[in-house]
């Protein structure tokens, strides 16, 4: 026989345990409508509960009275209403992919990142246009936000290649990305004073070095004079990279993947193939 103490302990955690999980099951009941609309109406029933429970409080008969039939006949106009979502939800729950659904959509949404990327760098090093575009990773890169021009869109390889169309407004500096949007366009990043660059690397090359030297961010650099592609991160240097290497170098970081090898790698100190 187990002591009256442990039954009282073993209830305490039994309660947690409880708590932890419906509180789990409601945040992955929130992320699955997150961006639908959806979301919308549940701010509306969020806002006749509120009413509800403070005309109880208050003594508001009538009011009560009607959000008490609100409530009532609400619950089937719920299920009516979220019947895509509901349905959505009892699927991925059959597959086995409720509980798992954050990292799936995370996952799919750095894949769309790296595809949109690829897409516009290929374009514009075809036609040798100029682009410098910078992702925000753990440090912030706030101040460097604000010394461009907002954009705050959808992340797009469309968008990055209309930017970065000679002769525009926006041509000139440094986007910046932060997951799957554009933050800003034009912006300033600082230049390197590394001693160790080649010469023939220019303003765009320098600055996406000077901002891999003060952050963890990555940049991307295509040359306006060869038209090829280059990679920034902590302070070093991808030259010339290919497709193929350029998809592997975001995908393990961005993807959080392995490294990519370092014989595949061209560090900024050793070759110069122009």
């Amino acid at each position: 026989m187990f002591p009256i103490g442990d039954f009282n302990v073993l209830n305490y955690i039994n309660d947690i345990i409880d708590i932890l999980l419906v509180t789990y099951v409601i945040y992955k009941l929130i992320m699955l409508i997150k961006g639908t609309k959806a979301i919308q109406l549940l701010k509306g029933i969020t806002v006749i509960v509120a009413v509800w429970f403070f005309s109880g409080i208050f003594k508001l008969n009538t009011l009560n009275w009607l959000m008490n039939e609100a409530i009532t006949y609400g619950i089937l106009a719920i299920i009516i209403i979220f019947q895509p979502e509901l349905r959505r939800a009892l699927e991925q729950l059959g597959r086995g992919r409720f509980f798992s659904r954050g990292m799936i959509a995370e996952e799919e949404k750095n894949m769309k990142t790296i595809e949109a990327l690829m897409k516009a760098t290929n374009y514009m090093a075809k036609r040798r246009i100029g682009a410098l575009i910078t992702i925000e990773r753990e440090t912030g890169l706030d101040d460097y936000v604000e010394t461009g021009i907002p954009i705050n869109a959808h992340l797009s390889s469309e968008l990055l290649i209309n930017i970065f169309i000679p002769n525009t407004p926006l041509h000139d500096g440094a986007v910046i990305i932060n997951d799957d949007q554009i933050l800003a366009a034009a912006s300033y990043l600082p230049l390197s004073e590394s001693p160790f660059i080649s010469k023939e690397l220019g303003t765009r090359h320098r600055a996406a070095l000077g901002i891999s030297e003060v952050t963890d961010g990555l940049t991307l650099v295509v040359s306006e004079e060869t038209g090829h592609v280059s990679l920034t991160k902590n302070g070093e240097l991808y030259r010339n990279l290919d497709e193929d290497m350029l998809r592997k170098l975001l995908e393990a970081e961005i993807m959080n993947k392995s490294k990519a090898t370092s014989s595949s790698k061209w560090n900024w100190r050793g070759k110069k193939n122009g």
